[in-house]
């Protein structure tokens, strides 16, 4: 990597990523408020729609699970992140990563939701999911600080493939609404169970995970700006 790649911004925003920015910081004010089973909110519309519709059919290999699934770090080397690679190949990852990295929309997370992401690292996933894809309940308690999981992908039947809620590990909850741009946000605590129960998935399921880890994340690579954490 670069001085060059790994450089987090810290000038005014671009045209490109001020307009992420700006629809991301929409989204979050026309947020709905849920407390059950745990305190999450629904968004529409996190990114521009050209934006989305951008990601949407970004041209990564989709992963095989040779049957395998139920974690994510099960296929580690089948995944892609917006990593000084993904930003110097794709302009609208540069961008995405651009618009979360900067101060204002740090302090607009960590205000809205009482989110501890002062001197974190921001952490984009482009995931892709297939059929035969599932994941074990979980609660992201631990190094991530904030969750937000942005759906992408809207062919048939992906309405109904949003992310699993959860009372308990062994208790289900319902299902978050699956649209192109809109997202499920949390903040890790010990009660945060989610996950994806197996269902048929036709064609590629896209989102973008978003997180804010600490310090103590190893994988520095998966990281937009590694050397740079984000600060109010």
């Amino acid at each position: 990597m670069s001085v060059e790649e790994s450089r987090a911004p810290t000038h005014a925003l671009s045209a490109a990523a001020a307009r992420v920015a700006d629809a991301f910081s929409a989204s979050l004010s026309r947020r709905l408020a849920f407390d059950a089973p745990y305190r999450h909110y629904l968004i529409e519309g996190a990114f521009p729609a050209d934006v989305a519709d951008q990601l949407a059919t970004l041209p990564f290999a989709a992963p095989t699970l040779d049957g395998v699934s139920g974690r994510r770090e099960l296929h580690n080397d089948k995944r892609s992140y917006f990593d000084a690679a993904g930003m110097a190949r794709f302009p609208v990852m540069r961008d995405v990563a651009e618009a979360l990295q900067s101060p204002g929309i740090v302090r607009l997370i960590a205000e809205t939701f009482n989110a501890p992401i002062d001197d974190t690292f921001l952490r984009l996933e482009y995931a892709q999911d297939v059929d035969g894809f599932w994941l074990e309940p979980h609660t992201d308690l631990g190094v991530k600080k904030f969750t937000c999981l942005i759906y992408l992908s809207d062919g048939p039947g992906h309405q109904n493939l949003g992310t699993d809620i959860y009372w308990s590990k062994e208790r289900h909850y319902g299902v978050s609404p699956f649209k192109r741009g809109a997202a499920m946000i949390f903040v890790p605590a010990d009660n945060t169970w989610h996950g994806f129960e197996k269902r048929p998935i036709e064609g590629v399921r896209r989102s973008v995970i978003l997180n804010y880890v600490t310090h103590e994340w190893r994988a520095r690579e998966q990281l937009s700006y590694p050397e740079h954490p984000v600060r109010l």
